[in-house]
C-alpha cells in the first residue's frame, strides 16, 4: 500500500534526483513513475484477496486525510556499504504515520500484514545500487526541491520484478482528502 506523488511533484523531484545521480554507471535510478511513498509493505498476496485488503484498507483511512510531505535529507542504505538511496518526507502533520498505523493494524487483523520491528519511515527510493558493485560513493548535489506535496492517492500495488528493476501495476486505488 503506497502514496502516489501529485504529478507535478513527481516530475520536480525526478528531474533533481537525475540530476544528483547523472553520468552513475553504478546506481540505477528508480523510475519516475515507481515513485511512491510506501506505507505497509505486504510481500506476496493471493490475488483472490485483492479486494478483501482493498475494503479492510480504504475503510480505515477514510478520516485521516492526505499528509503533506516535505522533502528532507538523501540518505544512503546501509550508510558504510549502501544497497539504495532514499530522500527522507517529513510527514508535517503526522498524517502518513497515522495512515501506516492505520493500515498496519487493519491488515495485521485481516492476516495479510506481519508488523515490522523498525519504525515506520516515510521516504521515496531514489536509486538503487545495481548488483556486484564494491565501492558506492555518496551523493554531492544541491538538496531536493523543498515544496511539499500532498499523498492524495492511496494504491495498492502488484511489484512485478525483473532485471531491469521493480515495475509497480496498480491494483485499486482511493483518493484521500
Amino acid at each position: 500500500m503506497a502514496l502516489d506523488l501529485p504529478g507535478e511533484a513527481r516530475r520536480r523531484l525526478a528531474a533533481w534526483r537525475d540530476g544528483l545521480f547523472a553520468g552513475r554507471g553504478d546506481v540505477r535510478p528508480v523510475a519516475p513513475e515507481a515513485l511512491h511513498v510506501t506505507l505497509v509493505f505486504l510481500g506476496w498476496q493471493d490475488e483472490s484477496e485483492v479486494d478483501a485488503m482493498a475494503e479492510a484498507s480504504f475503510g480505515v483511512v477514510t478520516g485521516i486525510g492526505a499528509p503533506l510531505l516535505r522533502p528532507g535529507e538523501v540518505r544512503a542504505l546501509p550508510p558504510r556499504h549502501p544497497r539504495l538511496f532514499a530522500l527522507d518526507l517529513h510527514d508535517e502533520a503526522g498524517r502518513a504515520g497515522a495512515l501506516h498505523a492505520a493500515l498496519a493494524a487493519a491488515l495485521e487483523a485481516g492476516g495479510w500484514y506481519r508488523p515490522e520491528k523498525r519504525p515506520f519511515w516515510p521516504h521515496l527510493t531514489l536509486a538503487r545500487v545495481k548488483r556486484g558493485q564494491r565501492r558506492v560513493s555518496g551523493v554531492d548535489g544541491p538538496p531536493a526541491p523543498g515544496e511539499p506535496f500532498r499523498g492524495e492517492r492511496l494504491t495498492l500495488y502488484r511489484s512485478i520484478l525483473s532485471a531491469r528493476g521493480a515495475r509497480y501495476e496498480p491494483l485499486v486505488a482511493i483518493a484521500l482528502r
